[in-house]
């Protein structure tokens, strides 16, 4: 088929990738323009145009779809279908309307649970057994159009969003190849989503990172999981007494892995309590639970192992996290 794809970052490239690799003729390739990155700020293409460049593809980045310009441009392709996969603009109906059969997403989720922008990473913090890719007709609402194919896969305990992206990448490219193939077929059928079940799943802020330690242990542990590798999440610790201090000086913590610990905290003890462990194990009391931290990073520091970091700067009789981190 003759397509135009617009996609930006990693999770599209995969898809870009196995379309090249089936043969279709991809005409254009839509991304986001080039952005600065790392510590030198130098500005670098997305993953998609990267690979687009690769394969001698041509490219377009429109500041926006709203105008007429943009319209031509893609009007001159001729193209059969339009695939998106985490472009980060929003396609208008005038655009919509563009290629003769349409516009097909690849959804990372299986709607119409955690329709919107950070479906992998809600669907972690929430808990989920599974999640999947849904390949999805799109129409001018958010992620609302009929479904064409989708496939669950579980979502591991240890899983973050880093882990669980890649394979729905993976399975993101499988998928939207096969779903061209049966379009070509004439054998997908678009079913309605059910009204029943809407979840969404918006942007994740760097202002959700701080870990309120009253909430239940498995939330704590999940929400860690999901903010992994963005934006991480942030526990404020008192180090325990020093010299000439009450409750010695606050520290921001990174928190980057931890699990449910077994047992109970002792009883009247306080949320973000560390409990004395002989076995250099460091467990947080939450509002129901404990959870034990396995990862960690100091301001200007790399990751640790939680043994690892105790053993360089161990921590005093009576440390703990504020209850909500900056509180």
């Amino acid at each position: 088929m003759r397509l135009i794809f617009a996609g930006t970052p990693v999770f599209a490239r995969d898809a870009l990738a196995a379309l090249v690799a089936a043969g279709h003729d991809v005409a254009l390739v839509l991304t986001r323009a080039d952005k600065p990155a790392g510590r030198g700020q130098k500005i670098v293409p997305s993953p998609v145009k990267a690979l687009a460049l690769e394969h001698g593809l041509s490219v377009y980045q429109p500041a926006t779809l709203r105008d007429e310009a943009a319209r031509q441009a893609l009007m001159q392709v001729e193209a059969d279908v339009m695939v998106v996969a985490a472009y980060g603009m929003i396609l208008p109906p005038a655009i919509l309307e563009v290629p003769a059969r349409g516009c097909l997403n690849i959804h990372a989720s299986l709607l119409p649970r955690w329709r919107g922008a950070a479906p992998i990473q809600r669907a972690i913090e929430a808990g989920d057994a599974q999640t999947g890719i849904t390949i999805m007709q799109m129409d001018a609402g958010l992620d609302t159009g009929p479904m064409l194919l989708a496939q669950a896969i579980p979502i591991a305990p240890d899983d973050t969003a880093a882990r669980l992206h890649d394979r729905l990448a993976a399975l993101g490219a499988t998928l939207i190849v096969q779903a061209l193939d049966r379009l070509a077929a004439g054998d997908l059928v678009p079913v309605p989503q059910p009204e029943a079940g809407v979840t969404y799943a918006h942007k994740i802020l760097k202002s959700e990172s701080p870990i309120d330690w009253r909430e239940p242990a498995g939330r704590i542990a999940d929400r860690i999981r999901a903010f992994d590798p963005f934006p991480g999440c942030l526990g404020t610790l008192r180090p325990g007494p020093g010299p000439g201090e009450a409750g010695g000086g606050l520290e921001p913590i990174k928190i980057w892995s931890a699990r449910v610990a077994p047992g109970h905290a002792p009883a009247g003890t306080a949320p973000g309590t560390v409990l004395a462990d002989p076995g250099g194990r460091l467990r947080v009391v939450c509002g129901e639970g404990v959870v034990e931290l396995l990862e960690v990073q100091r301001a200007g520091g790399r990751r640790l192992a939680v043994a690892d970091w105790l053993r360089a700067a161990p921590l005093a009789q009576g440390a703990r996290f504020e209850p909500m981190a900056g509180s």
